[in-house]
């Protein structure tokens, strides 16, 4: 932790009334010790804000972390509008690579005509071990050669929800895993767009693997590290529980649950059928292993994030959140009613929803849930009914960019886009307040600041989406410097 002082700075305001005049901001041993005009900066570390705007650094609340740093290494294949366009994509990587596995990421499977097959994909990459990874990352498009390299039951079909969960982590055994480089490289990025924490939802990362990379030089950011079921025994086996501190900036988040899929892999748990296969979607646990993982977490003093994306998960998600008293939130809360927005106001849930989503989503939503689009991402009714609301990007389902939360959020389409069901839109100081973790510029906060060169709450959303951090600091230190 450290000390640092930051003069004439702009307070941007997420509650209240607007200072009418710059302020300083004292930062000691890494907290906020004191906000006002021309203090005594007694020997610290000083950075001229000269009239740049002043807020607290921003939080992505849901980030697969290891994902998101292997993201820029493996085949981008988001330009694919087809199954015979990624193939293309693939076999132009087979013929200019190495002759390795190849491992592909981005494609979105859910807006194709048709469903794909494993003999198409073996047919175009042979021997070499080929997966594709899909953008909502439920499901993954394996060869045989993938399938049997990572110990799967061969098939004609993808491998989807917790049978490609459970074989994911084991991708690194094929291809490695991330390097502190790349965690490096990741963070530092964040930090360039104001980010000053991250919740790490990683499945298959024991915490061990923090603390190790955390003494390597990958403490730039605040980092929540959070269990899911394989590895909850060995957070409470070794005294861990939602809070516990692992080193300065590195804690236990809450306990992780999936209990549906998603829309694009047509799996997430609805009230309707999809329009297109007929099917609702489906659980990805049996309520009653629901409510027991629930319990014993809650039990062991974790909160928890439950993934529920359909109404009809979030219904059964509830109703165990109810029974239990178990606290935290609800992931992702896509598509909701009125009830259940009562609901996780009267529990005390957060609502942690990715803006973002909206956009890859959009087309999609209206062509398999026609006439429930004004019931997703429903940031209006929920922030009017009293629900806490946190944002994140589920990188690398979405890049992990604030800016593009906080632009989705406001304005609800693209640049030049109609807002779809603008009805729900928050305003940009409701959706910055929904990126700083329920943080202010106040006395006693944690001395994580962002200076920004615009004022955020006069910005469009296309200014919105290009806004970047002028300064970043993190418990007094600066991580990121553009002013300098």
């Amino acid at each position: 932790m450290s000390d640092l002082l930051v003069r004439r700075a702009r307070l941007v305001p997420l509650a209240g009334s607007r200072a009418e005049h710059p302020v300083d901001v004292l930062v000691r041993d890494g907290v906020v010790a004191a906000v006002g005009a021309e203090l005594d900066d007694a020997g610290v570390p000083t950075v001229d804000a000269d009239g740049r705007w002043l807020l607290p650094g921003l939080w992505d609340a849901h980030v697969h972390l290891s994902q998101w740093a292997l993201a820029s290494r493996r085949l981008d294949l988001s330009s694919a509008r087809s199954p015979e366009e990624a193939l293309g994509i693939v076999t132009g990587a087979l013929a200019t690579g190495d002759g390795g596995p190849v491992v592909g990421i981005g494609h979105r499977g859910g807006t194709w005509a048709r469903p794909v097959t494993v003999a198409e994909l073996d047919a175009a990459t042979g021997a070499v071990p080929v997966v594709l990874v899909n953008g909502d990352f439920h499901h993954g498009w394996l060869n045989t050669a993938a399938l049997d390299a990572l110990g799967l039951a061969r098939r004609d079909e993808v491998v989807s929800e917790q049978e490609w969960f459970d074989a994911y982590p084991r991708l690194t055994g094929l291809v490695g895993g991330p390097t502190v480089p790349d965690y490096q490289r990741v963070l530092t990025a964040a930090a360039s767009r104001g980010v000053v924490g991250v919740v790490d939802f990683e499945f298959g990362a024991p915490f061990a693997d923090w603390t190790e990379r955390w003494e390597e030089g990958c403490d730039l950011l605040r980092v929540r590290w959070a269990p899911y079921a394989d590895t909850l025994a060995a957070a409470v086996e070794a005294g861990l529980r939602t809070g516990s501190v692992l080193a300065p900036g590195l804690s236990v988040g809450p306990l992780k649950i999936i209990s549906d899929g998603s829309l694009g892999t047509r799996t997430a748990w609805c009230c309707h059928p999809y329009a297109d296969t007929g099917g609702h979607g489906a659980p990805n646990l049996a309520t009653a292993d629901l409510r027991d993982l629930v319990a014993r977490g809650h039990a062991a003093g974790f909160e928890v994030a439950t993934h529920a994306i359909g109404d009809r998960a979030l219904e059964a998600a509830l109703a165990v959140y109810a029974e239990t008293g178990a606290t935290g939130s609800i992931e992702h809360a896509q598509l909701v009613t009125r009830d259940a927005v009562a609901e996780l106001a009267r529990l005390g849930l957060t609502a942690s929803v990715q803006p973002a989503h909206l956009l890859d989503d959009r087309e999609t939503s209206e062509r398999v849930w026609p006439g429930l689009g004004g019931r997703e991402f429903a940031l209006r009714w929920l922030t009017d009914a009293g629900v806490r609301v946190t944002f994140g990007s589920d990188a690398p389902v979405a890049p992990l960019d604030p800016w593009l939360a906080v632009a989705a959020a406001v304005h609800r389409g693209d640049p030049g886009d109609e807002p779809w069901h603008p009805e729900q839109s928050l305003t940009v100081r409701e959706a910055l307040a929904a990126s700083v973790d329920g943080r202010r510029t106040a006395v006693d906060e944690p001395g994580d600041l962002i200076l920004l060169d615009t004022d955020p709450l006069a910005a469009s959303p296309a200014e919105l989406r290009e806004m970047s951090a002028a300064l970043t600091v993190v418990a007094g230190r600066v991580v990121w410097d553009a002013v300098s």
